[in-house]
């Protein structure tokens, strides 16, 4: 997900899109303890994805004070 596609978004569907990434991340890391994911790179790309939402998350934060 690309950051203008991230600042599009209410902040309703950023905090939607931050809970399903995050059940997605554990998800992906205890399928690939059990057996190696067919793209483990999904694992660092969620990664990244949660980081983005959350830097936007705070962002609008600060700026509404």
């Amino acid at each position: 997900m690309k950051n203008s596609e991230i600042k599009e978004l209410t902040t309703q569907e950023i905090v939607e899109k931050l809970d399903a990434d995050r059940s997605a991340l554990t998800r992906f890391n205890l399928n690939h303890a059990i057996s190696p994911l067919e793209n483990p790179l999904q694992i660092k790309e969620t990664r990244r994805n949660i980081a983005k939402l959350m830097t936007e998350l705070r962002q609008r934060q600060l700026t509404e004070k």
